[in-house]
C-alpha cells in the first residue's frame, strides 16, 4: 500500500473512533427551557432519602433546580394537605402521577 493510502485510512479510523465515542457519551436529559416549563406547570413531591426521588432528580441533571419541588421530609404539612402517599409524586393539572417519570412523559403531561 502507498503511504498516502495508509495515512488516509488511519485518519478515517481516528475520525470514526472519535465519532462513535461522541455518540456514546451520555447526553443531558433535558434542557433548561424544558425543565423551566415543567417546573411552572407541575409540583414534584419528594422525600429526603428516597432512592426513586434521587433517580428522578438525576434524569434532570443540572436542570433539576428549575423544578418546583416540595420535600415531604421538611414540609410534611404540605404533603399531608395534598394527600401525598408516596414519593416521587408529580402534581400536574390537579392530577397526581406517582413514580419516576421520563422527561418525555412529563412533557406530554404538561404540554411543554
Amino acid at each position: 500500500m502507498k503511504k498516502e493510502t495508509i495515512w488516509t485510512l488511519a485518519i478515517i479510523a481516528v475520525i470514526l473512533i472519535i465519532s462513535i465515542g461522541y455518540l456514546m457519551m451520555p447526553k443531558s436529559s433535558t434542557t433548561t427551557e424544558i425543565a423551566k416549563c415543567i417546573g411552572q406547570k407541575s409540583v414534584l413531591y419528594t422525600q429526603l432519602g428516597c432512592h426513586y426521588c434521587k433517580t428522578q432528580e438525576d434524569l434532570f441533571g443540572e436542570s433539576y433546580k428549575e423544578l418546583t419541588v416540595v420535600d415531604c421530609f421538611y414540609d410534611q404539612e404540605k404533603c399531608l394537605a395534598k394527600d401525598i402517599k408516596g414519593t416521587p409524586t408529580w402534581e400536574i393539572n390537579g392530577q397526581k402521577v406517582v413514580g419516576v417519570q421520563t422527561i418525555k412523559n412529563l412533557q406530554d403531561l404538561t404540554g411543554c
